[in-house]
């Protein structure tokens, strides 16, 4: 399938690791240009060895204050057409166990700059008339996640946000969508299992064991995979699906909306 993305420039944020890497991995192989956001500079050289001209950067921790706007400056004048909103949560912890400063932390690492990103990005969206927003959020937002409050509460804003926004920039060629994933090969995953592994004193493999057979297809997925499903909401042929948050767990939603 063409999807007619040749030649088109996205951001993508946390584009080192997990599902930011495959996203833009599967971007520049479809001859898509990107723009990429992460912590890890030796990473970054590494993608900008493998695809030179196609691949452009910003060593930067986007959650932290400023580096929304040195985004945007080292952008100028380019032309974006998508932006995959991706970036790490904060730690596994229960209700019990936060404090008030994990809540503050928490605003500022999953909510804050995505609003302050997309806020600075939609002149230029609504200036052309057409633009693809994609977040990255957790299937916790429609069945909650042990362990995962600040997690979960945090992006169920997220979720609120974008679909508000959906609605409001649905005539002017702009989709706003969210993928909410399961369990996958990520290094977030790993941590959860960590986790839930000291708390319920079984071993590590017993643990992973567990959150494979909870998928209902009895194994964890792999970034590659969402990231297919990510590059066809980030086409153009995606114009018609907007406001729509989208589970991709392996079966561990129960609800029949999920």
């Amino acid at each position: 399938m063409d999807l007619k993305i040749k030649d088109q420039t996205f951001i993508v944020t946390g584009v080192t690791s997990g599902f930011g890497r495959s996203v833009a991995e599967q971007l520049m192989e479809q001859e898509a240009n990107v723009f990429g956001v992460a912590r890890r500079g030796e990473l970054l050289s590494e993608l900008k060895y493998k695809y030179d001209s196609r691949f452009e950067y910003l060593n930067a921790d986007i959650s932290e204050k400023g580096a929304v706007d040195k985004l945007i400056d080292q952008l100028g004048v380019t032309e974006i057409q998508g932006v995959f909103v991706n970036a790490g949560g904060p730690p596994a912890k229960s209700f019990l166990e936060t404090e008030i400063s994990d809540w503050d932390e928490a605003y500022q690492k999953l909510l804050r700059w995505k609003v302050n990103l997309i806020k600075k990005l939609l002149p230029k969206l609504i200036n052309k008339k057409y633009g693809r927003i994609l977040f990255l959020e957790s299937s916790s937002v429609k069945q909650p996640i042990e362990n995962l409050v600040l997690s979960t509460s945090l992006r169920m804003s997220v979720v609120g946000m974008a679909k508000t926004l959906s609605q409001e920039i649905a005539d002017k060629g702009i989709t706003v969508n969210i993928l909410a994933p399961g369990s996958h090969n990520t290094q977030a995953i790993e941590r959860l299992i960590q986790k839930k592994s000291e708390l319920d004193e079984i071993s590590y493999n017993e643990t992973k064991s567990l959150f494979e057979k909870n998928t209902k297809v009895g194994f964890m997925g792999d970034p590659e995979d969402l990231a297919s499903l990510a590059l066809w909401l980030l086409s153009p042929i995606s114009k018609y699906i907007t406001g729509q948050t989208i589970s991709v767990s392996g079966g561990s939603i129960l609800g029949v909306y999920g």
